[in-house]
């Protein structure tokens, strides 16, 4: 069976990873590269384990996880479908068996916010893993926030954990924003679509789910 460390390892995969970067870089957008996706799946990976999801759906949903945005090297319009349709290409050359490559596609072509819902839980996990990675690190030039919210709010972000607890049914976003850079209402300014939509994700999962930011609870 292929693991996300075969797909790490596939060179064509890491190529499509580092042009998606380059091209999201050229347009402005903050950090989509290695990094990026290595922690978006070990997140996707670390709540349906907490779910005490069973072990090949759980790397199912890491290995969807590592490629979601493959698609930007195509075009960031609608790059969760493209990107689901050379995860469909890049995993039948590996010779993944075509239900699991069915769900990871799945997966990918249904995490954008953008007129997109959850469908199963490979999704949900990559959904709330992606919109959870709001850091400092993902900004490329700190002299940005002066001039762009979204370099700007993602700057403010010091700390984002992502906490599970399944007895409570409960995914929670925690952030500490340092409102000296960013006022917190701008966080809601630009992702509280992305916040629905973690809200929609949880439920397929049958959870809450719950935003914390600076010890206060704002969903």
């Amino acid at each position: 069976m292929i693991t996300l460390q075969d797909v790490k390892k596939n060179p064509n995969v890491d190529a499509y990873i580092v042009v998606s970067d380059r091209n999201l870089e050229l347009l402005g957008y903050t950090e989509h590269g290695r990094r990026h996706v290595g922690l978006v799946a070990k997140r996707a990976r670390e709540i349906l384990t907490a779910l005490k999801y069973d072990e090949r759906t759980v790397e199912l949903a890491a290995i969807a996880a590592y490629l979601h945005d493959i698609g930007n090297a195509i075009n960031r319009h609608e790059h969760a479908s493209s990107g689901a349709v050379l995860a469909h290409v890049l995993l039948s050359q590996m010779g993944m068996d075509a239900r699991e490559i069915a769900d990871i596609v799945a997966a990918i072509g249904s995490h954008d916010e953008g007129g997109c819902e959850p469908v199963n839980s490979l999704s949900a996990a990559l959904i709330l893993a992606d919109k959870s990675d709001v850091h400092r690190s993902r900004v490329r030039n700190p002299d940005m926030i002066k001039f762009d919210i979204h370099d700007r709010v993602n700057y403010a972000v010091e700390r984002s954990h992502i906490h599970v607890n399944n007895d409570l049914r409960l995914i929670t976003l925690d952030l500490h924003i340092d409102t000296k850079i960013s006022p917190i209402a701008e966080y809601f300014e630009i992702f509280m679509e992305r916040m629905l939509y973690c809200k929609r994700a949880a439920k397929l999962l049958r959870c809450e789910f719950s935003l914390v930011i600076n010890s206060n609870k704002m969903l």
